[in-house]
């Protein structure tokens, strides 16, 4: 897979947990890690998406950006 490629499957799990602490509302340090790594790049997405009607939906924008990211670069 190659390094850029962990890189990406390790940056979707971050985004996984930044989904799930948005959920708990947890002061966990790992969570706050996790959604500081992740709301610059959510923080973009949201520019350019509408609203939802109260559904934040950067984080699935983000996780099919990254899916298409790794497949590109693997093959």
């Amino acid at each position: 897979m190659g390094l850029i490629g962990t890189f990406l499957f390790v940056y979707e799990i971050v985004v996984f947990v930044a989904i799930i602490a948005s959920w708990i509302q947890s002061d966990n340090i790992v969570f706050q890690l996790a959604r500081e790594l992740t709301e610059p790049v959510l923080r973009q997405i949201r520019r350019f998406l509408p609203a939802m009607g109260g559904l934040d939906l950067s984080p699935m924008v983000l996780l099919i950006g990254l899916q298409f990211l790794r497949i590109a670069l693997t093959r």
